[in-house]
């Protein structure tokens, strides 16, 4: 374990930390707050009859530990104020846990807003190493240690005389919304324990009067209670979304989706509303005070109005209403209401502190529901923002949501993200602000990353790009002279990147008059004692980059020629030329110094000029300097600006003549801006954007642009390309459809890059929809046309407006398209009139959003405007296809659809004979037929033809109706004989059939005595059967009825004869026994007992044994047969068994086994005998003769 320990801590100790071990790292930042209180005080409680003395502070709860002995826990900022003991009745369990970590363990309390309560946990540390770690916890994730300060405290101390650990949580000033289910977890390395307990949180009484006008919302602002009128047309507003039962969505769904559904619902004390839920009665008893109960469950959200509604059966019946078991009183938030048999309790201003149970109680019975409070949706107050970033970079995106503690979900790509080991992805909370923290960025990492609440989610892109090294400044050509020092410089991007010098191709190595530095992001080649050999290209690379950058270094040879004392003057420009093409470039801002040799005896007078118009330059004009040395004339310019170029000419005299030389001096710098981008079109993802090149180039060409784009709503651009693009038209792609965002453009030339262009107007990239489906023709004439299509498969963010239809003749052009109507129509089928008969038109129609209009949806060839002839064709439905059966005297009524243009004639026919308008009815239309029978009969059984004919054409289908009725009773039924008690029967099947095939008879009985007739079968198939099981002694008739689809026959079939059942003798039959069997497999019921003798003396083993028949004994000894040997004796008597050895000796022991073998089977038992060798005893002679051998 190690720790770092700051004394005496001062605001500049508030910075960030680190821990490293080995390869990991950890990092941490340390917050300072300064004390509001700086001495002790003690805590004040709202209501006096509740904050006991400290001296009346129950035994079983420890006093509050003061700051020296019981320090704050890591991140609790104390107060400073001493929390109040505990109410009696919160006295904590004392008992010790034998089983976990805890001795004692944090109890469920009470407590009125505004008090204070303390929970306490007690640890025994005599089998811990180290000391344990206590989390305290509020529903299932909410870490406390996190919500420490005003309201809530954590502290900890440890006993050394009975090395006990104590951990308590103090809650001061408590307020509704800390209601709910609270978790304490202690661990220790590998032991861990959990203990759960609950607080109350009740609304202080009040005895003020009570006032209604409280319960509705004013119209004025001001901080008077009486200000402003009453406001109720939040009451007149229709709610829009559909209320969603949270309660209702926990009991239909099963476990696994619980914590889905408290993250969608904004549930922070899941565990406590679980425990209510599992509470809840499933069915209640009907009471005799109710007529209506209250419902299982009502839900408001936070801040809303609650309603509860019971009816009584006694209006005069007197109702108390309770919260979590204490009775409601009236304040401006319940009110109790009455009408008639209903009473009404309503809850304004819902607050966390109201999800309770509630009790409507009417004398002895009472019904009871649950109140669940929602929480309104955290909603992102501010979005994530685009990122560009290098390879290698830390990344942090960063939104802000409307409440703290809020739990939320970061998802990349559509994945969500979790913590895992090599801490890629860190999540921060601070407050309201939550921050996804990306370390050491990749290429992987480019996507969309969301950040997802109950209420609203927030999209932002995320672009890697892989690090670039820029040179600030390029190493330059140096003329210098001998004995001069040459400086050759450069500065990078990276400080990190070192790089290698190169003299026409050859390395550079350091010696003594050659020095390379590298200091931060500049490096250096000085070369002291200029030398001629020192001629040459210098060539910087970078090591790791494919660049390099070049320079000259000119070697200035100074000839000195002996002249006389009157020597002209002379300006040694040799390096340069003498032209008026000889330029120099300087960038602005940059400083410019010309140091040219000039000779003459005497010394010349030099004199310097720009242009024809402007006069001679002194040493002090502004920021241009002249002076002049023996040997040379220096001209320097400090920041060169855009009107200091032009031409200048330096004039030297003397007394033997003058000499002139001109230098043109061109200062280039960065181009000016470009005007602002404009935007072409958009798309679902991109757009085009277009700008105008700078009205000045800076005096260098123009190489390319380079384009950022923002979020209207944020404040970080983001490159969209790093290498110089040279047209001015771009296409910028991977934006977010529907978000507004803006453009802007950078000119680049050799210099540098100009100051960003003004922003485009806002933009939003919306697509246009596909185009419309499924264009088709629905009905055509001579004049008019009829189209139908579907809605766009993709229709995209942006509303649809509407569809536009357009016609034009065949073959045209472009341009040569005709509205059908002015404007857009919503509706997805539309009637084009007064088109040309006989032409072959084109159609089409596209969709509109606020993107423009869609790909067109076109028929695939012309159509002539004419009316169509449409052959006849019948459509026989399918239920029709096959035989229509009916019963007599229902309906018929069959629909026949059919087409063809004109309108079809239409005959019906039955059995090629024409129809009887006085039975059947006939009904035409322009598509379908109808024939309908009001009562069908027998008679209308038959095959009807229907035909529809246009001119010569025509169709024909058929339909077969038959009509079916109850059959005739059976015939002939006989009996065919009689045996026994079994009679055989006979018939045939009847004469009608009912129009249908018969299914089957129903044969039934009766004793002529009672003739009361019974069902022997039904749905019998043949036409014969045989009865059976009849009484002796009875005689008996038979009939049958006949069974097709419609049913049973109405008269049966009765048979003519009957059938007596004679009596028969008895015969006696002897039982027959089975001979029982005795026999019974062999089985020891006395064992062999293993036995130690002495050798010399007769032995016996001994057992007994059962068996029918007697089973036959064999001895063995070590598995060897003894049965024959003299020296054993084998004796029987009843069962018992006895072996008797004769004198054993040593040999004779070993393993002994019995057998016994009968033909029900066998049986063994066996013992082992040891034989001890006989001692003599030792006599005198005997010790005498063995001392006198010895």
């Amino acid at each position: 374990m190690h720790s770092l320990t700051i004394n005496n801590i001062a605001q500049e100790d508030a910075v960030g930390y680190a821990v490293i071990a080995g390869v990991s790292k950890v990092k941490f930042e340390l917050k300072i707050k300064e004390s509001e209180v700086k001495g002790p005080q003690k805590a004040v409680s709202p209501d006096p009859a509740v904050a006991e003395p400290k001296s009346e502070e129950p035994k079983g709860t420890p006093s509050a530990p003061t700051e020296s002995s019981a320090p704050d826990t890591s991140g609790t900022v104390s107060d400073g104020i001493a929390p109040e003991g505990l109410p009696e009745i919160h006295q904590p369990d004392t008992r010790q846990d034998l089983t976990g970590l805890f001795t004692e363990k944090p109890q469920s309390g009470e407590v009125n807003v505004g008090e204070n309560i303390t929970f306490v946990a007690r640890v025994c540390g005599e089998s811990l190493l180290k000391k344990p770690t206590v989390k305290w916890f509020k529903g299932k994730w909410m870490d406390l240690a996190s919500k420490s300060g005003k309201h809530l405290q954590l502290k900890e101390h440890y006993d050394r005389n009975t090395k006990v650990y104590t951990f308590e949580m103090h809650i001061i000033a408590a307020k509704g919304n800390f209601a709910g289910a609270y978790r304490c977890e202690v661990s220790s390395k590998d032991k861990f324990d959990s203990c759960n307990f609950d607080l109350a949180v009740h609304e202080a009484r009040t005895t003020d009067g009570f006032d209604i006008r409280t319960a509705f919302r004013r119209t004025s602002t001001d901080a008077g209670e009486d200000s402003g009128e009453l406001d109720f047309s939040a009451l007149l507003k229709k709610s829009t979304e559909s209320e969603v039962d949270v309660w209702e969505i926990l009991q239909k769904a099963s476990p696994s989706e619980y914590e889905k559904i408290a993250f969608q619902h904004g549930i922070t004390d899941l565990r406590g509303m679980l425990k209510r839920l599992k509470k809840m009665k499933k069915e209640e008893k009907k009471s005799a005070a109710f007529l209506r109960k209250l419902d299982p469950a009502y839900q408001v959200e936070k801040g809303h109005k609650i309603k509860m509604q019971i009816e009584v059966a006694n209006p005069d019946a007197e109702v108390k209403w309770l919260k979590n078991g204490q009775e409601i009183h009236l304040t401006g938030r319940y009110i109790f209401e009455s009408v008639g048999n209903k009473r009404f309790l309503t809850i304004n201003n819902c607050t966390l502190a109201d999800d309770a149970a509630y009790t409507c109680m009417i004398g002895e019975e009472k019904t009871i529901t649950e109140l669940f409070v929602k929480e309104p949706p955290v909603l992102i107050v501010r979005n994530l923002e685009d990122q560009m970033v290098m390879k290698g970079e830390r990344v942090e995106f960063e939104c802000e949501v409307s409440e703290e503690g809020a739990q939320v979900k970061w998802e990349k790509d559509g994945v969500e993200l979790t913590r895992d080991e090599s801490f890629k992805y860190r999540f921060k909370k601070d407050g309201c602000k939550h921050v996804l923290i990306i370390n050491d960025v990749t290429k992987e990492d480019c996507g969309h990353y969301r950040v997802k609440t109950n209420g609203g989610q927030s999209l932002a892109e995320l672009m890697v790009q892989e690090k670039q090294l820029e040179v600030y400044q390029s190493i330059a050509d140096l003329t210098v002279k001998a004995k001069d020092q040459a400086v050759f410089k450069c500065e990078v991007s990276d400080e990190n990147v070192k790089g290698i010098w190169y003299k026409n191709g050859v390395e550079v190595k350091a010696d003594a008059r050659t020095h390379i530095t590298h200091i931060g992001r500049i490096h250096k080649l000085t070369i002291d004692d200029v030398k001629p050999e020192d001629e040459g290209d210098y060539t910087f690379v970078p090591e790791g980059y494919a660049f390099n950058l070049s320079a000259k270094l000119n070697f200035l040879e100074v000839k000195i020629d002996f002249v006389p004392r009157q020597d002209p003057p002379k300006i040694h420009l040799d390096c340069m030329g003498r032209t008026a093409e000889s330029t120099i470039l300087v960038v602005a801002g940059n400083k410019l110094r010309l140091d040219v040799p000039i000779t003459g005896d005497p010394a010349p007078i030099v004199v310097w000029t720009k242009g024809e118009k402007v006069g001679v330059l002194t040493d002090s004009d502004g920021h241009v300097h002249v002076e002049s040395t023996k040997g040379h004339c220096i001209f320097t310019i400090e920041g060169a600006e855009r009107q200091d170029e032009g031409v200048y000419s330096v004039i030297v005299r003397n007394p033997a003549g003058e000499d002139t030389a001109d230098i043109n001096v061109k200062v280039v710098d960065v181009p000016d801006p470009p005007e602002a981008p404009r935007i072409l079109s958009v798309g679902e993802d991109s757009c085009i954007v277009q700008w105008d090149p700078p009205l000045f180039d800076g005096g260098q060409p123009v190489i390319g642009y380079v384009l950022e784009r923002k979020k209207k709503k944020s404040y970080r651009w983001m490159r969209l390309n790093f290498d110089p693009y040279k047209e001015t038209t771009y296409e910028a792609k991977r934006m977010i459809e529907g978000v507004a965002y803006e453009m802007r453009v950078y000119a680049v030339n050799a210099i540098g890059m100009s100051r960003p262009s003004a922003a485009s107007q806002p933009f939003v990239p919306v697509a246009p929809t596909s185009e419309p489906t499924g264009l088709c023709v629905e009905d055509i004439s001579d004049t008019t046309i009829s189209l139908k299509w579907r809605a766009p498969e993709r229709i995209g963010s942006a509303e649809l407006e509407g569809y536009g239809v357009e016609y034009c003749k065949e073959g045209c052009k472009s341009d040569e398209w005709i509205p059908a109507f002015k404007g857009l129509t919503e509706r997805t089928s539309v009637i084009i009139r007064d088109l040309p008969t006989g032409e072959k038109m084109q159609f089409r129609v596209r969709a509109y959003n606020m993107a423009g209009p869609s790909p067109a949806a076109t028929l695939q060839q012309a159509v002539t405007i004419r009316e169509i002839m449409q052959r006849p064709k019948i459509w026989v439905p399918r239920n029709l296809r096959q035989t229509l059966i009916k019963k007599v005297g229902e309906m018929i009524n069959l629909v026949i659809p059919f087409q063809g243009k004109p309108r079809p004639q239409v005959t019906w026919t039955k059995n090629d004979e024409p129809l009887d308008p006085k039975q059947v009815s006939i009904r035409n239309s322009d598509t379908d037929t109808i024939l309908f029978i009001r009562r069908s009969e027998r008679k209308d059984s038959g095959k009807y033809d229907v035909q529809v004919q246009i001119e010569n054409v025509e169709d024909r289908a058929s339909v077969n109706i038959q009509i079916v009725d109850l059959p005739g009773p059976p015939q002939n039924l006989k009996v065919i004989d009689v045996w026994g008690f079994n009679v055989a029967l006979e018939w045939k099947p009847p004469k009608d059939n009912g129009n249908c095939d018969i299914t089957g008879y129903t044969i039934q009985k009766a004793d002529k005595k009672t003739m009361e007739w019974y069902t022997v079968f039904e749905h019998y198939r043949r036409t014969n059967c045989v009865v059976s099981d009849l009484i002796m002694g009875n005689e008996y008739v038979f009939r049958v009825y006949a069974i097709n689809m419609v049913g049973l026959s109405p008269e049966p079939c009765l048979s003519k004869d009957s059938a007596y059942i004679q009596k028969t003798g008895i015969v006696y039959k002897p039982p027959s026994y089975k001979e029982h069997d005795f026999s019974e497999a062999p089985k020891f019921t006395h064992p062999l007992v293993s036995r130690s003798v002495i050798a010399g003396y007769s032995a016996t083993l001994s057992c007994s044994v059962r068996g029918i028949p007697k089973p036959k004994i064999t001895w063995y000894k070590n598995k060897m047969d003894i049965t024959n040997e003299a020296k054993y004796r084998m004796f029987s008597n009843q069962g018992v068994l006895t072996l008797e050895i004769r004198k054993p000796c040593p040999f004779d022991g070993g393993v002994y086994m019995c057998k016994a073998i009968n033909d029900s089977g066998e049986d063994i038992v066996e013992c082992k005998l040891e034989v001890r060798r006989k001692y003599m005893p030792l006599t005198q002679e005997l010790l005498k003769n063995l001392l006198s051998n010895s």
